[in-house]
């Protein structure tokens, strides 16, 4: 569903120092670990209705090699299930209107289908999980016939939506004990029977955390799995691995607008690295199935720091996310209720997001969760258009030169030289990196150090 709630907060300015996310607020310490795999990990959205003429999970499934290729390790996949027809908006419907949470969708094949593509996924090294949707179903969902106790009902026992916007869904009851164990039961369903690796948790918010934990504790028993939650609460990383930085992600989309600087850019980090502990995994992105249907494509909202804006969720601090479609430069807003399906064109950008995830994978001062790298913000007499900043961890580091003005910038690092690095756009080679630099308009430079001296 779309996200519509953010955390207040306090800003604070950015200094120099290095960030270890000593300060955070919220002190609940998760009892769940995430799966070892997911440590250096990155994740991508497939919309599979919008994906192929097709829209079925066969006609993903040909793309599987090539993500593979191109360095993605988590598939998330919207909601793959049945889509309510009583009051349906548009011709197709929201996939986050589900009729059966243990069924599939037929417009994308059928259970065996969806058991081939994880396989497959599997085979080429990746992971998958599913969009789940615990806080609403269809009208005309099945629990509406079986139980309808699951759901709040109005003085005359009537089903009524979440809110006025989401009038193709119907409230469940969220402190309703028989139906979190139904819910639940669905979940492990997918876990046992299609050995999903996790799930992404529309809304997250909206339910008890206690609901979270217990569905946690109930999957864990059959697997590790990666639980990313649609939310910005601390404290749901009791239950959850990762959550969403919409905070950040306005920020950027406000600069976007020109109205932000690259100050608030810095004091977004800030909240972000005040509120979580350096251990909750944090989701960057420049645009998802929401973002992209309802705020406008990434040329849209970034103009020409596009690409920037890519490099910055790669590397800043947190697990980079790409939505399907961004590695051919998805200029359009998708339909979210109608077939509007990707424009694939040559995958322009497949080599620049190939050598991004590279490098994510590849250097620990990328790595996901207290093993990353911490952040030092380097400032410069050009602060108001050149954002830089270095990750260092593990005897490795990545420095990140990002100049968003739409001219050309000479700058002066105020802490001197950088020293010699390799760039990771021109295969590795060693440059140095003096005090003063002229950089092209909207123009980015990468670069990192391996096996550093102790």
């Amino acid at each position: 569903m779309i996200a519509t709630l953010f955390l207040s907060g306090t800003l604070i300015s950015c200094g120099g120092d290095d960030h270890h996310h000593t300060t955070a607020e919220h002190d609940d310490t998760s009892q769940f670990l995430p799966p070892e795999w997911a440590v250096n990990t990155n994740i991508y959205e497939v919309n599979v209705r919008q994906f192929s003429p097709e829209g079925t999970f066969e006609a993903f499934s040909e793309h599987i090699p090539r993500l593979s290729d191109m360095g993605v390790k988590i598939l998330w996949f919207m909601p793959v299930h049945p889509i309510g027809e009583e009051n349906r908006k548009g011709t197709l419907g929201s996939y986050y209107s589900i009729t059966d949470f243990t069924a599939i969708n037929p417009e994308f094949g059928d259970k065996d289908d969806f058991r081939r593509m994880v396989d497959k996924a599997h085979d080429h090294g990746m992971r998958v999980i599913m969009d789940w949707v615990a806080n609403h179903t269809a009208w005309d969902a099945v629990w509406t016939e079986t139980n309808p106790e699951f759901y709040v009902t109005d003085e005359d026992g009537n089903f009524y939506p979440p809110n006025e916007d989401w009038d193709d869904v119907i409230q469940l009851d969220v402190e309703n004990r028989d139906m979190w164990n139904a819910m639940i039961s669905a979940m492990e369903y997918w876990v046992e029977e299609y050995d999903v690796d996790g799930f992404r948790a529309d809304v997250a918010y909206l339910l008890p955390t206690e609901f979270w934990i217990e569905a946690r504790e109930r999957l864990e028993e059959i697997k590790p799995v990666f639980m990313l939650a649609e939310a910005e609460e601390p404290e749901l990383h009791q239950a959850f691995d990762m959550s969403y930085t919409w905070y950040l992600a306005q920020t950027m989309r406000d600069f976007g607008a020109g109205e932000a600087t690259l100050s608030d850019i810095d004091s977004a980090l800030e909240r972000n690295f005040d509120m979580f502990h350096k251990r909750d995994y944090r989701m960057v992105f420049t645009t998802n199935h929401d973002e992209n249907s309802w705020q406008g494509s990434d040329p849209d909202l970034y103009g020409n720091n596009v690409e920037n804006w890519k490099v910055f969720a790669a590397t800043v601090w947190g697990m980079p996310l790409i939505y399907n479609g961004q590695e051919s430069g998805l200029n359009k807003s998708l339909e979210f209720f109608e077939k509007d399906e990707i424009e694939w064109g040559d995958y322009k950008y497949e080599e620049f997001f190939k050598t991004l995830l590279t490098l994510n994978t590849d250097n620990q001062a990328l790595y996901n969760g207290e093993i990353g790298g911490d952040y030092r913000k380097l400032a410069t007499d050009k602060d108001e258009d050149i954002f830089s900043y270095i990750r260092s961890g593990h005897h490795q580091q990545v420095l990140v030169i990002l100049n968003f003005a739409d001219e050309e910038r000479t700058f002066t690092f105020e802490d001197g030289a950088q020293g010699e690095w390799e760039n990771v756009f021109e295969d590795g080679a060693v440059e140095d990196v003096p005090e003063t630099i002229t950089l092209p308009a909207n123009s980015h430079l990468l670069y990192e150090r391996v096996h550093m001296n102790h």
